[in-house]
């Protein structure tokens, strides 16, 4: 399990622009205005060899002023309870602020490391500013400016260095791990109860093996698998259960954690953005996907018709990744559920698919003759071979191309189309590489 990092603080101190900077990414909206960041604030980050993940929890906030202080509290508190090391971002131009003084309240009580970030000390005459920051009674701020990265190299070391020591995981590796994520009341802890049932003698929990996963490995009706369980499922927490977006960082390790991850839709209620949050942090992290539409019991109008227009619907919401199962059942009444564990398994089984270089080169290279990539300012580019790399997360291949740079994402899709059609890869990612030859 990795070690998450959360960015708290008052709007505007610039915690997207350090979330950009930690992830080297530029997909947050970074705008003068407050309550600007739309983006989905989760990404990877690694320093010195350790990856880790990084939320910025300002990411999911609906902001309306008059909640603008509930709701950070919130945030904090979210952050003391998920988060290995918490980055609390203060603003130099602007001093510390009553916000601030109330941010500082609640972390002094937290047990975890806090690391005070006094961003935006864009020139050396700002970093006498600083020393105001000591009022907040969270140790020696750290002086970083998130638009220049001066400063965030050293705070990177200090990240690393707060991280716990990974206790060794008693787990067997060539057993599946399976993890039921999905927004509030979906149904997560229905189905893993129907999953586990009452016989609780054949399922032996491995308790401690990481900070806050628990995995329960599961063999009967001839499966074999370890569920992976966050504290989440067990225990309802201190902090509103009804929080949306609390639903989704509390899925970030369970997915981190997995092989595959079965996604609970509900079906009262159809695909909502948190369902594609959740969705967008597993394909960040390249898990297979299940997808569950549960309380299926519930849905008056149960034809065919109606259940082509749901998958579609979701399809289309989750694309371009669209080879995944779909499965309408029911936690409550257990319709379905040994399918939900059936299809789970396949889409393991997919994950280690692999594909003699022959039948690879057999197959697509005859289709690549007949559609090749568009040729580019009068230059034509030609694929001459294909195979596949050892011992990948997820099945990834490799195609040798004169001028791999022209090709572009639209053949790539089609490229990773024709394998799907031709092997099943069905719920698992696949990566695909073009490489000068």
């Amino acid at each position: 399990m990795g070690n998450l990092v959360a960015i708290v603080g008052r709007p505007n101190v610039g915690k997207s622009t350090l979330f950009n900077r930690l992830t080297k990414t530029r997909h947050a909206i970074v705008n003068e205005e407050a309550g600007t960041t739309r983006d989905r604030q989760y990404g990877k980050s690694e320093w010195l060899g350790k990856e880790f993940s990084v939320v910025d929890t300002g990411g999911w906030v609906v902001n309306s002023d008059d909640i603008f202080e509930e709701e950070i509290r919130k945030q904090v508190l979210m952050a003391v309870d998920e988060a290995d090391v918490i980055l609390f971002v203060v603003d130099v131009m602007n001093g510390v602020t009553d916000l601030d003084m109330q941010v500082a309240t609640i972390l002094r009580r937290a047990k975890k490391p806090i690391l005070l970030i006094a961003n935006k000390t864009d020139n050396n005459e700002l970093q006498y500013n600083a020393p105001e920051f000591y009022s907040l009674g969270l140790g020696d701020p750290y002086c970083v400016s998130a638009i220049t990265g001066s400063g965030t190299g050293d705070m990177m070391d200090l990240i690393v260095a707060n991280f716990k020591k990974e206790s060794e995981e008693l787990l067997d590796e060539d057993i599946p791990r399976f993890a039921v994520v999905g927004r509030p009341n979906a149904g997560k802890s229905s189905i893993v109860n129907a999953f586990i049932g009452e016989e609780r003698n054949i399922v032996t929990e491995i308790a401690g093996t990481t900070r806050d996963s628990i995995y329960t490995r599961y063999n009967k009706f001839g499966f074999d698998f370890y569920l992976v369980d966050t504290a989440g499922i067990r225990k309802k927490n201190k902090v509103n259960e009804d929080l949306e977006y609390y639903s989704v960082i509390r899925s970030i390790r369970s997915i981190e954690a997995s092989d595959v991850c079965i996604l609970m839709i509900d079906a009262t209620r159809g695909v909502e953005s948190q369902d594609l949050n959740i969705f967008s942090i597993i394909q960040k992290n390249s898990k297979g996907l299940v997808v569950v539409v549960n309380k299926w019991d519930l849905v008056e109008d149960k034809t065919v018709k109606v259940m082509k227009t749901f998958e579609d619907a979701i399809r289309s919401r989750f694309a371009p990744f669209v080879d995944f199962p779909i499965i309408f059942g029911s936690a409550l009444t257990k319709q379905r559920i040994l399918k939900v564990l059936e299809e789970a398994q396949s889409v393991y089984q997919n994950r280690m698919t692999r594909i003699p270089t022959a039948r690879l080169n057999e197959e697509m290279l005859p289709l690549i003759e007949a559609y090749p990539p568009p040729a580019i300012k009068g230059k034509y580019i030609k694929i001459k071979y294909i195979t596949q790399l050892p011992n990948t997360q997820v099945p990834s291949f490799v195609y040798f191309a004169n001028l791999p740079q022209y090709v572009k994402e639209p053949y790539r899709r089609f490229l990773e189309n024709k394998m799907r059609d031709k092997w099943n890869l069905t719920g698992t990612p696949i990566n695909i590489y073009i490489r000068q030859k």
